[in-house]
């Protein structure tokens, strides 16, 4: 009779054990946020691909969006289960709209300095006449995206400060425009192109200047088709410290599978770093984080949000 029980129990536990394995995903959404060249951002996270696909035994499927919006939504419809760099900004939308939505896997850390932050910058031409900010005025200038925290949150927030009004009104008409590029790349291509005069972008503000600082928008634009970058360029104004922007993975993964993620994520940063590196356009590697790392941001995003439901 004990023996008919133990094998009944023992049926019932791999049966269960079955359904769990049948049961987890065979496909892993990878959500990239927009706003930089495409093909270089799919190419940058293969690896990636490769590495998850062997770890977790699924197709991880790349999802590159045109802008940050679709990253957010991805997160929140169940569309998208894992982001390696988030927009703090970003996810401070995500967490606004359901705080269970998504977990944080850690926050990337400069692997020479431990620096755990980057900051916005405004950017002219190298050889225009603007030294600060007040120079730009009744000149046109790029904001990224609205969901990005150095390439809009940071800035509108200084601007409103230094200038008064809101971008509605170009900041009390410092401004003769103020446009949303679509992203960091585009920033620095229309000042480049001279479709702005000024632009914000992203960049750690440490490391060598000339290969455009340790990680940020320079670097992966001097990587791709632009090497002589930061002798075309100058900043004029940079913002304080911005926390890197947290790796986010789905709670609408089983939560098996979700922690199997979480350790090949972690994995891929230890045992291919060379991957994680290229997939973070920086050396960086994952630290331990919060979403009181982010509070700030949540903060700032949750002000913006009333004053433009107000």
């Amino acid at each position: 009779m004990k023996k008919r029980n133990l094998a009944t129990l023992m049926g019932g536990i791999m049966m269960a054990f079955g359904a769990t394995a049948a049961d987890a995903p065979k496909t892993l959404n990878l959500g990239i946020l927009g706003g930089q060249n495409a093909t270089q951002q799919i190419g940058d996270n293969q690896c990636v691909k490769t590495f998850l696909d062997k770890e977790l035994g699924v197709d991880t499927k790349l999802r590159n969006s045109s802008d940050y919006s679709g990253v957010i939504q991805g997160l929140l419809g169940g569309k998208v289960d894992v982001v390696l760099s988030m927009s703090p900004a970003s996810y401070a939308s995500v967490y606004l709209k359901d705080p269970q939505a998504v977990d944080i896997v850690g926050i990337p850390v400069d692997d020479k300095d431990q620096s755990k932050g980057y900051h916005s910058v405004v950017i002219v031409k190298a050889d225009s006449p603007y030294k600060k900010l007040e120079d730009l005025k009744g000149q046109s200038f790029g904001m990224a995206d609205p969901d990005s925290t150095s390439g809009y949150l940071m800035p509108n927030q200084a601007f409103i400060k230094q200038f008064g009004g809101n971008i509605d009104n170009k900041y009390n008409n410092t401004f003769s425009s103020v446009t949303f590029s679509g992203g960091h790349e585009q920033d620095i291509l229309g000042v480049l192109n001279n479709q702005f005069a000024g632009a914000v972008t992203w960049t750690s503000m440490v490391g060598d200047y000339n290969q455009g600082y340790s990680v940020g928008a320079f670097n992966r634009l001097i990587r791709m088709d632009h090497p002589n970058l930061m002798k075309d360029i100058r900043i004029i104004w940079q913002s304080p410290l911005i926390p890197n922007g947290p790796l986010l993975v789905s709670n609408k993964l089983p939560a098996d599978f979700k922690q199997q993620v979480v350790a090949a994520i972690k994995k891929l940063d230890t045992d291919n770093h060379s991957c994680f590196i290229k997939a973070m356009g920086g050396a960086q590697h994952i630290a331990p984080a919060t979403v009181a790392d982010y509070q700030n941001v949540i903060d700032m995003k949750r002000d913006l949000m009333k004053g433009e439901r107000g």
